[in-house]
Order: structure tokens, then sequence, then C-alpha cells
């Protein structure tokens, strides 16, 4: 008997042992994300819409719990491993939601001014971030959450330039505070302003956080917005890939402040500059254009995706401290606020450029 068959045979073992092992924190955010998706529906029940949606619902209630009670070491593992992986098998299916023949379509002019925004925000907000104090990392995080997609932009950013829990916790509770607010007082823009159907659209696929939030803040001004601002927002989300592509490739220059481990420049190999998870989004994403991925089963990827990200956020929740958050509550909340701004100004300024009526 060679040496390496008692190795072979106790790898199922230790697989055991550790599913076994996680699942006591998973039940745990389970838990949670049961509690947060009866809520949503409950909502949806009684207004038509998800103002507040369950990945924030779910956040703050693994905040109530954590204010509570402490994990233990025996939950700690399955916490983690939801916070991290779950949430990388989440953004690989949203994936499966991009047409890039549809984002063709809308036309060079308008793709491009989507770009340009992007970038643009991404660059002003950090400045912002950095003006107002914050660490590197956390000012990468508001500018991205602002830039592209809140939420699930941060979440994604989060672990390729290794920023610390907190700092994840902080910059989506107060990026997702404004979310509801901008879902509830965007559409009041529309008579202040004198927006179209058309231009509103492009204004809510530009600065609304999340697709869900989109819808919200699209259907009571009109079809044609709602239509509009979805596409916005897919070639908002598409920025997302090449976003953290890039800040995985300067990670190892950025300075220790907020890191979750040693920083400092080294040579990564392919599978660190660009992570799994980003390939497999794109790889699905590059599927769907090419009408591989079959329609019937967009829906069940979209509910899975999203019950994920729910899982994710509620493990997130878990790990904050309210003491230490309500220590970098202003500086955030600033700079998450200011960022917005900016990004409201630049997206009007393009429809005014753009001519779009």
């Amino acid at each position: 008997m060679s040496a390496e068959a008692p190795a072979k045979a106790a790898r199922p073992a230790v697989l055991v042992g550790r599913s076994y092992s996680l699942l006591p924190g998973l039940l745990v955010c389970l838990a949670i994300t049961v509690a947060a998706l009866a809520v949503q529906a409950v909502e949806e029940h009684l207004t038509g819409h998800p103002y507040i949606e369950a990945l924030v619902i779910a956040i703050l209630l693994g905040i109530a719990l954590r204010t509570v009670w402490v994990p233990g070491e025996r939950f700690r593992a399955g916490i983690a491993f939801s916070a991290k992986q779950v949430l990388e098998v989440a953004v690989v299916l949203l994936g499966a939601s991009i047409s890039l023949g549809a984002i063709v379509a809308s036309g060079p002019a308008l793709l491009t001014g989507i770009v340009a925004t992007v970038l643009l925000t991404i660059g002003a907000s950090y400045g912002i971030c950095r003006g107002l104090g914050l660490p590197t990392r956390m000012a990468i995080l508001v500018a991205a959450g602002n830039a592209i997609c809140g939420n699930s932009a941060i979440a994604a950013v989060a672990p390729v330039i290794g920023a610390e829990a907190r700092d994840v916790t902080a910059a989506i509770a107060f990026t997702a505070v404004l979310g509801v607010l901008m879902v509830l007082g965007l559409p009041l823009v529309v008579p202040l302003m004198g927006l179209s159907e058309h231009q509103y659209g492009v204004l809510a696929g530009l600065t609304v956080y999340a697709v869900p939030q989109v819808l919200a803040a699209t259907v009571p001004v009109g079809l044609l917005a709602t239509q509009v601002g979805t596409l916005v927002k897919l070639v908002r989300v598409l920025m997302l890939g090449p976003v953290v592509v890039v800040f995985a490739l300067i990670a190892p220059h950025l300075p220790s402040d907020g890191a979750t481990g040693k920083a400092g420049p080294r040579r990564l190999g392919f599978a660190k500059l660009v992570p799994w998870f980003i390939l497999g989004f794109l790889a699905l994403a590059t599927l769907r254009s090419l009408g591989l991925v079959p329609e019937t089963i967009l829906p069940p990827i979209r509910r899975v995706a999203g019950v994920l990200t729910v899982v994710s956020m509620a493990a997130l929740g878990l790990g904050v401290d309210v003491r230490v958050l309500a220590r970098v509550g202003v500086r955030v909340t600033l700079a998450v606020t200011g960022s917005l701004v900016l990004l409201l100004v630049v997206s009007l300024a393009l429809i005014r450029v753009l001519g779009i009526v």
C-alpha cells in the first residue's frame, strides 16, 4: 500500500469535517436571510416595490444581532465563508443577466458617456474621500460603490484590495441608506427640472445603485424611463469586471492602512490579478450575449444570485462592531453624500451634452 493511499482516503473525511465546521455560521446567516426576505416580501405586498431591499435588511439584522451576541469560535468559519465565497458565487451568477448585444445597440455616444461618467466619478469620489481623511481602501470602496452598483461593487472590490470587514460594512451601510433615499427622492427631479421619461431613465440608470432600486425609482415615472434606466444600469454593472481587474493590479502598491494583511508591492500570478469570480462573471456574460444561456433559466439564476448576496450581507453585518461604525460614521457619511452629489451633477451634465431628449 503506497503512502498516498491513506492521504487520499483521508481527504473525504477532511472535506466533511470542513463542511461541518462551516454549518453553524452558515445556519445563522441563512436564518437572517430568511427573515430579511420575509420583511421584503411584506414590504412588496404593502407598497408594490422593495424600497428597502433584503440585502440592506440583512445587514441591519446582522448588525443588530451582533450588538447583543458575539459569535463564538464555532460560528466564525461559516460566517467568514458566507461573507467571501458565497458572495463570489453570486457575482459570477450576475453575469448571466448581462446582454452585451443590447448594450452595444444603445449607441456609441451614450456608451462612451456612461463609461466616462463611471471613471470620472471613481476618481473624483476617491479624491473627496481622501480629502476627508478616509483610509485608502475605504476611499476606494466608497468610490466604486457610488460609481458602479453600490453594495455589489463594494463587496466585489473589497477582497481584491484586502479591505477590512468593518470598512466594507460601513461603506455598504451608508451607501445603502443613501440608495434608499435616492429611490424615494429622485422622481421629484422630473417636475423640478422638466425631464422627459428618456432623460429621467438615463439619470436613474447613472445614479441609482442597484437594479431593483432602478426599477423602483423609474416605474412611477413611466415604462420608457424603466427600460432606459435598466439598460443604462446594466452598462454600469458591466464596468464592474474591468474596474475590479484594475484595482487588482494596483492593490499590491496600496499603503497598508485599512488592509486585512500585510500590504506592499509584490509579484502576483494571473489568478491573483484576475480573481476567478470576475472571469466567471465575464464568461457568463459572454455566453448570455451569444444566446447560449436559455431564457428559461435566467429567472432562477437571478433569484439564486439574489439570495446568495443576501446571505453574504448577513455575514458582513455579523462582523460589525457598532461602536467602530459610529466612530467612522460622520466622515463616511460626508464622503458618500459628496460623491453622490457629484454623480448627480455629472449625470445631468452628460444628459445635456449628449442632447438626450
